[in-house]
């Protein structure tokens, strides 16, 4: 067996990129196959409908449920305020001893159990738009769901992320790949801007970019407990860890990418550069990580106007051979960069003494390693 195929992160200047824009229940599209989006275009609509709220009636009132209907003050279908007088009985010679309820929420009365005597008071409805999150064009629509928006451009992913999406300028902040994104880098003139740096960034400055009004980083590594001890703070949830599931839903006031992986990790040069050469051009981000079944991976993405029709190499075919550039994603190589060298049929045994197929690779720092396939992502670039 010469190839094999494996999934992998893409660092393209050029492909073709497909973003499925889904409901999270039914409602309407509101866009055609064929129509030109912007990101912030809404292409599709719903409304999660409201909590019910049940007030017990019969009970509060110290009456039989079947008394509940002549006490009420409303019937249902009508719309209701907070603190609207609900229901009242009449008291003692109409005036002494008399009890009310107020409405506890804002809402419409959908229901009176005359069984129960209870009041089913159902909240608004929480609007719920989906956006394009790319320019490009809608090319399928799937009724009552969404749509799938289609553009070519640069795509760039990370290997974990935090924080969702996002558009703004591009802007690079350090001079190489290697260098360590600090404060003294971070200026209010970064302000709705992603910046991009290079091997690492320290909380100190994840403090200066939320203070700047930055609303995306992307760095090639980060201190995982520098991060936790930041998400910490901004979250006020002390002890906060990363956990396994998925990341991109965290209320933080910017998206960070990190596309080497945890530690002082370098920025790969292509990918810095391909970062670099789109310094002004406006971005799409996302830092929705999640690395097992249904794999996620945070975002850059830059549409191009007027791209040139798309050739795709080997790599970002998926094609794993010689030559084809690596990330290893399991310890005690994790994060490293590589190539192919070899790719040998007979199945070797590990130190978990199972037997799987492997791959020799020269990492980046010049050693020669043999790993598992499963334990290496292709870089795929264009």
């Amino acid at each position: 067996m010469g190839t094999a195929y494996t999934p992998g992160l893409r660092v393209s200047a050029h492909t073709t990129i497909e973003k499925v824009r889904r409901l999270p229940l039914k409602g309407d599209v509101l866009v055609k196959v064929g129509d030109k989006v912007s990101p912030r275009t809404v292409v599709a609509r719903t409304e999660i409908p409201g909590i019910m709220q049940t007030v017990k009636l019969a009970e509060k009132l110290g009456v039989e449920p079947a008394d509940v209907q002549k006490l009420l003050k409303v019937k249902a279908g009508d719309a209701i305020t907070q603190n609207d007088l609900l229901a009242e009985t009449k008291g003692l010679f109409g005036r002494y001893f008399r009890s009310e309820i107020r409405c506890p929420v804002t809402g419409t009365i959908e229901l009176v159990s005359q069984t129960t005597g209870h009041v089913g008071i159902r909240q608004a409805a929480t609007p719920i738009e989906k956006d394009a999150y790319v320019e490009g064009v809608v090319t399928r629509v799937m009724p009552g769901e969404g749509v799938v928006v289609t553009c070519e451009g640069a795509l760039v992913q990370g290997i974990f992320g935090v924080g969702g999406e996002r558009q703004a300028e591009l802007v690079t902040v350090t001079n190489s790949p290697a260098d360590a994104l600090t404060e003294a880098h971070i200026s209010p003139e970064h302000k709705g801007k992603i910046i991009v740096g290079g091997s690492n960034i320290s909380s100190s400055a994840l403090r200066k970019a939320q203070k700047c009004g930055v609303v995306g980083i992307v760095v090639g590594g980060i201190i995982d407990r520098d991060l936790m001890d930041y998400l910490a703070e901004v979250l006020n949830e002390p002890g906060y860890d990363i956990g396994v599931a998925i990341t991109g839903h965290e209320p933080i006031p910017f998206t960070l990418i990190v596309t080497e992986g945890f530690g002082t990790i370098s920025m790969a040069e292509r990918t810095f550069q391909l970062l670099k050469s789109l310094q002004g051009q406006v971005a799409s981000i996302n830092g929705a990580t999640q690395i097992r079944a249904g794999v996620i991976r945070p975002e850059v993405i830059v549409p191009l106007k007027n791209a040139a029709a798309l050739q795709v190499s080997s790599a970002e075919s998926g094609l794993l051979d010689k030559g084809t550039p690596i990330r290893v994603i399991r310890e005690p190589y994790f994060g490293i960069l590589g190539t192919v060298t070899g790719l040998p049929s007979e199945l070797t045994q590990v130190e978990s003494e199972t037997w799987v197929r492997v791959l020799n690779a020269k990492l980046a720092d010049g050693r020669d390693v043999t790993v598992p396939r499963a334990n290496v992502e292709i870089i795929e670039t264009v």
